[in-house]
C-alpha cells in the first residue's frame, strides 16, 4: 500500500474530516496488538466509506472481511433509521475487538457479527442489499461476488478493496497468487455485463461496482 505518496496521502487526510475518538481508538489498538494492522481500513478510506455509504443510504448493507470493525463503523454511518449492516469475520481472535468496539460505537442495534466462513455463510442469507463491501481473502473475490450478485438490489453496490494490491497488479509474478487473484477479479468484473465499473486509487484501490 506504500506506492501513493506518503506527502500527498497526508495532504489528504488533513484536508478531509478527522477520525472520531472511537476510529481513533480502534485504529491505535490494531496497530498495537496486531502484526497486519495495514489491513485496517484507516483514516482516509474510512471517511470514503462513510459518505458513499451516506449517499446510498443503505438499508442493508453485507460485509466480507471484518477484520478489527473499523470499516464497518464507518459503513454503518449511512443506514437508513432501521439499518441493519452483517459482518462476516472468519478469525475467532478478532472477535473480542471487534464487538468491543461496536459496543463503544453503540451500534449493538444497528451492526451484526458472523463469525466463520463466509462462502458457507453467504449462501445462507435471505436478505437483499443495497451495499456490500469486499475485503477478505483474495482468492475467493471472484466467488464473493457471484455469491452476492443476486442478493444485490438493482442499482445496488459491491465494492472491492484491494484491487490494486501495493501496485503489485501492473507486474505480476507468476507464483504469486493473490495478485494473480485480484487481477482475475479485475478482469472478471470489467467484463461482468450485470455491472457497472469505477476504478479508484484511493490507499489500496477500490472498485466500485453499481448493479444494472
Amino acid at each position: 500500500m506504500d506506492f501513493i505518496p506518503e506527502d500527498i496521502e497526508a495532504y489528504c487526510q488533513k484536508n478531509s474530516d478527522t477520525e472520531n475518538e472511537i476510529l481513533a481508538s480502534l485504529n491505535r489498538e490494531t496497530h498495537v496488538r496486531y502484526l497486519r494492522s495495514r489491513m485496517l481500513s484507516g483514516h482516509l478510506q474510512g471517511v470514503f466509506l462513510k459518505m458513499l455509504s451516506c449517499m446510498i443510504k443503505p438499508e442493508r448493507i453485507l460485509e466480507i472481511g471484518t477484520y478489527t470493525g473499523y470499516s464497518a463503523i464507518c459503513l454503518s454511518e449511512g443506514l437508513q433509521k432501521n439499518g441493519i449492516l452483517q459482518t462476516i469475520e472468519i478469525n475467532y481472535e478478532l472477535e473480542d475487538i471487534i464487538r468491543k468496539y461496536i459496543k463503544k460505537a453503540d451500534l449493538d442495534d444497528k451492526i451484526e457479527l458472523l463469525m466463520g466462513d463466509a462462502l458457507e455463510i453467504i449462501p445462507q442469507l435471505n436478505n437483499m442489499y443495497d451495499l456490500v463491501f469486499i475485503d477478505a481473502d483474495k482468492e475467493n473475490y471472484i466467488n464473493y461476488f457471484n455469491l452476492v450478485i443476486n442478493k444485490v438490489v438493482k442499482g445496488g453496490f459491491i465494492i472491492a478493496d484491494n484491487v490494486l494490491w501495493s501496485g503489485k497488479v501492473l507486474n505480476p509474478a507468476p507464483n504469486d497468487v493473490e495478485t494473480n487473484a485480484i487481477i482475475a477479479f479485475n478482469e472478471y468484473a470489467l467484463n461482468n455485463n450485470q455491472v457497472e465499473n469505477l476504478m479508484l486509487p484511493l490507499r489500496d484501490g477500490l472498485m466500485i461496482m453499481r448493479k444494472k
